[in-house]
C-alpha cells in the first residue's frame, strides 16, 4: 500500500506524541498523582491512538478506492481495509 508522504508524517507526529502522553502517565504514577487524573490522560492517550490508526486506515481505504486493480494485486481489498477500520472503532 502506496501511503502519501504527508500521510506518514501525520501519523508519525500523532504517534510521537501520544508517546510524550505515556511518558507523562509513567511519570503521574511516579508521582503518585490521583487515580482519576491518570485515568484521564490514559483515555487521551488511547483516543490519539485511535485518531492515528483512523488517519492510517483512511488513506489506505482512499488508495484502494482510486486504484482498486493494483490494491487488489497487493493485497489489500477494500473490505479488507474495511476490516482494518471496524478494528479500531
Amino acid at each position: 500500500m502506496e501511503l502519501p508522504q504527508g500521510t506518514i508524517s501525520d501519523v508519525l507526529r500523532r504517534l510521537r506524541r501520544v508517546e510524550g502522553q505515556v511518558r507523562g502517565l509513567q511519570q503521574m504514577l511516579t508521582e503518585g498523582r490521583d487515580c482519576r487524573d491518570v485515568v484521564t490522560q490514559m483515555s487521551a492517550a488511547n483516543k490519539a491512538l485511535e485518531q492515528a490508526g483512523f488517519v492510517l486506515v483512511a488513506a489506505g481505504l482512499t488508495w484502494c478506492l482510486e486504484d482498486p486493480e493494483r490494491s487488489a494485486a497487493e493485497g489489500y481489498h477494500v473490505s479488507d481495509v474495511q476490516k482494518m477500520f471496524t478494528k479500531l472503532a
